[in-house]
């Protein structure tokens, strides 16, 4: 038995170490919000927040997390994070809207992290994130329309 913090709540899974943590928050725990991308860390579709960075949940496993804190989009909360998902949505940022919990996470994080982030730094911030749509120009829309309404 492993114990997981997600989203603040203590879960007690019975995981192998190997298990992805991606397996563990859908299959074992049952937060459905986090995706299968491509299983290689190089969509960004399963991004959650371990302590507060972005990792990729496909790649990450269940025997590395230890006492780390683990944020899902199910969890994710706060001024930033309410900002980001208020601006996605009045703008429209999605049109499939697969990708977009990890884009969200990675967006989160970059607000927070860089309050007035330049197109370079959205660019760098958010290129491990695919959108097979390809809305980029409305995600770099939301978030500048994000940072904007959090400096207000």
């Amino acid at each position: 038995m492993v114990t997981l913090t997600i989203n603040g709540t203590a879960h007690e899974i019975d995981a192998e170490p190997d298990m992805p943590l991606l397996w563990a928050i859908r299959d074992l725990v049952g937060l459905t919000g986090t995706k299968f991308g491509c299983g290689m860390a190089q969509c960004g579709a399963c991004t959650v927040h371990l302590d507060g960075s972005p990792v990729r949940s496909c790649q990450t496993f269940v025997g590395d997390v230890g006492e780390a804190k683990i944020t899902t989009i199910e969890g994710l909360t706060g001024k930033v994070a309410e900002t980001v998902q208020a601006v996605w949505t009045e703008l429209d940022v999605p049109q499939c809207g697969y990708c977009q919990s990890g884009q969200i996470m990675s967006a989160t994080d970059l607000l927070t992290n860089n309050p007035k982030p330049t197109d370079d730094d959205i660019d760098g911030a958010m290129a491990g994130n695919l959108c097979r749509c390809a809305t980029y120009h409305r995600i770099r829309a939301g978030i500048h329309e994000a940072a904007k309404r959090l400096e207000a």
